[in-house]
């Protein structure tokens, strides 16, 4: 083992953590707890706050953090020193921050991305725009079931650190473990990546159910033809099947789509209520990826020749005008196939 490698095993690592949203405030308050934390946020306010109380009021209202945690309106200040950096961006503005941060990173230091969503414009996962912009520096992603409001109230959960070096990702995984909650290592980035990306469209579609009272049958169904429907698109982008039937697919799916704490869930829920897609998103304080997710899968879908009934649905409820209705009617007309075969 080198020296750098020990010092990773005994020493407390500087963990820069840019996104101060929800799931990022929880990343960063764990974080603090064995590691000195800084926490970038845009807003003066949330950061003299954070400083100040202990407190995110509007991302995670009654929840109190760690108090060794720090934050910042400074990028530079929140990299610079940083032997870890956690990206907490929604997945549309992430390229741009990154670009912001990168002048103040030092060499090959590894870059964990919290994102589950897929650039619109180039239909890139985040590690591939972390690859794209910081040549050099390992990057990652931590996924699974994460609802993060939980997660900070202490309940027990687990998630996955999915790095392509295995003992960079051994090493991150002392970072983020902290008391009832567990992290595992995993070298697929690419399916751990994608499970965390397309089981948003799934909530949504979830949540439009769930709106529309269509039963737990409904709901179980969905769920179960979701998850074969993103392990097909998700295999043929070159991740791992087994992948899909862990902590980054299923336990994702599962915790999305049953939960009115998810974001996703909720837009569905709204939508299977008769609520307008934009009056929804106006509503919210944060991002529901999934909602810009579903543009992208369609035309991943139709790149790898892979058929997505279920997001084809959702896509046509939030963008071609269709109703939660039609959308089951949609799925219902669909001819029954082997549960075996791709359908």
């Amino acid at each position: 083992m080198t020296i750098e490698n020990n010092k990773i095993k005994h020493m407390k690592l500087n963990v820069g953590i840019l996104g101060a949203g929800s799931w990022g405030t929880t990343v960063a308050s764990l974080t603090a707890k064995n590691n000195d934390s800084i926490l970038w946020a845009r807003n003066e306010k949330t950061v003299q706050e954070i400083n100040e109380e202990h407190t995110n009021k509007k991302y995670l209202p009654g929840a109190k953090l760690n108090k060794n945690l720090k934050a910042s309106s400074s990028i530079e200040e929140t990299v610079k020193n940083a032997d870890v950096i956690v990206v907490g961006i929604p997945s549309q503005n992430f390229r741009e921050v990154l670009r912001a941060a990168k002048p103040h990173i030092r060499p090959w230091v590894p870059i964990v991305s919290l994102s589950k969503g897929l650039e619109l414009d180039t239909k890139m996962r985040m590690t591939q725009i972390i690859e794209q912009e910081l040549p050099g520096h390992p990057a990652g992603v931590l996924t699974g079931p994460n609802l993060a409001k939980e997660i900070h109230a202490g309940q027990a959960a687990a998630a996955v650190i999915a790095m392509v070096d295995k003992t960079i990702a051994k090493q991150l995984q002392k970072v983020f473990s902290t008391g009832l909650f567990r992290v595992y290592t995993n070298n697929d980035v690419i399916g751990c990546e994608l499970g965390g990306a397309l089981k948003n469209i799934m909530a949504i579609a979830t949540g439009m159910g769930d709106g529309a009272n269509a039963g737990d049958n409904t709901r179980a169904a969905l769920i179960t033809r979701g998850l074969s429907e993103l392990t097909r698109l998700g295999t043929a982008m070159g991740g791992r099947r087994r992948t899909f039937s862990g902590l980054a697919g299923m336990g994702d799916l599962v915790a999305t789509c049953s939960s009115s704490k998810s974001r996703n869930h909720h837009v569905g829920f709204q939508i299977g209520q008769g609520k307008n897609l934009e009056q929804i998103i106006e509503e919210m304080d944060e991002v529901a990826e999934g909602v810009k997710t579903a543009k992208v899968v369609m035309e991943l879908a139709n790149d790898y020749k892979v058929d997505m009934p279920i997001s084809r649905e959702v896509y046509k409820v939030l963008y071609e005008g269709n109703t939660v209705y039609d959308a089951f009617r949609g799925l219902i007309k669909m001819e029954s196939g082997s549960e075996k075969e791709p359908g």
